[in-house]
């Protein structure tokens, strides 16, 4: 097997099915989303979010460490191998969190309504949904992820396809960048923290109240300066605390 064609395949797949559950869940479970409207989840412009397909890669390269365990026990064996998934997904998810706060001034999620948050980037209750996702994936993904990775391998025409994902993924990452550097420069100026989907939310409601189009997928391109935006907002920014 090409690992690093198999960490590609999953990476892909595990972006874009991640978008698609988080777009489902902010649609119809979401408190951050009252209106109940379709709201892009990513980062980026396009339909991947790099956490999930970074957290795919970890469960696979998990799971084929299971035999590894020296634990005799089976039900126990599956125990201590989703509690090491959860363990790395929140690992993940908070250098994600803590990056985007400490470099960028931006806070992409917000925990800090729930239960034993650490900074409001992860939570008790998502690190037991990571463990749940883990075993989900377990049980339901693995087992087949072989035979779909040996069909890869098969047909190399769809590592262009692949190829094809990455190339146009870099590119938004990059045009995403320069966004998040423009709100960054605002946030350092203000001493505030941006949170990403207040201010989404913010640029379509007021596309909403001045009949303008709005786009699902650049949830931030607007008829107005994006620093306007941000300073129509000001007083609901979060104020930063330097002693963090």
């Amino acid at each position: 097997m090409n690992l690093p064609l198999a960490l590609a395949f999953l990476f892909f797949i595990g972006s874009v099915f991640g978008w698609v559950l988080e777009l489902f869940y902010r649609r119809f479970f979401s408190g951050a989303n009252p209106e109940r409207k379709w709201i892009n989840p990513g980062f980026c412009v396009g339909p991947y979010l790099p956490l999930y397909g970074s957290g795919l890669c970890i469960l696979f390269l998990l799971a084929l460490l299971e035999d590894k365990f020296t634990v005799q026990n089976p039900t126990l064996k599956k125990l201590i191998l989703f509690v090491i998934m959860a363990v790395c997904m929140t690992v993940i998810e908070y250098i994600a969190g803590i990056v985007s706060l400490k470099c960028f001034n931006l806070r992409l999620w917000d925990y800090r309504s729930q239960w034993g948050n650490i900074q409001g980037i992860i939570c008790p209750k998502f690190s037991l949904a990571w463990a749940i996702m883990g075993a989900g994936y377990y049980f339901l993904i693995h087992p087949h992820i072989l035979g779909a990775l040996e069909w890869l391998s098969k047909n190399l025409a769809f590592s262009f396809f692949i190829g094809l994902f990455f190339g146009v993924f870099i590119i938004d990452v990059c045009y995403s960048a320069g966004i998040v550097m423009k709100i960054r420069k605002f946030a350092a100026e203000n001493n505030v923290i941006v949170r990403y989907e207040n201010l989404k939310s913010h640029i379509r409601s007021f596309h909403d109240k001045n009949s303008l189009r709005s786009s699902f997928f650049l949830a931030l391109k607007s008829e107005r300066n994006l620093a306007d935006h941000l300073r129509d907002i000001r007083e609901k920014l979060e104020k930063l605390d330097k002693r963090s």
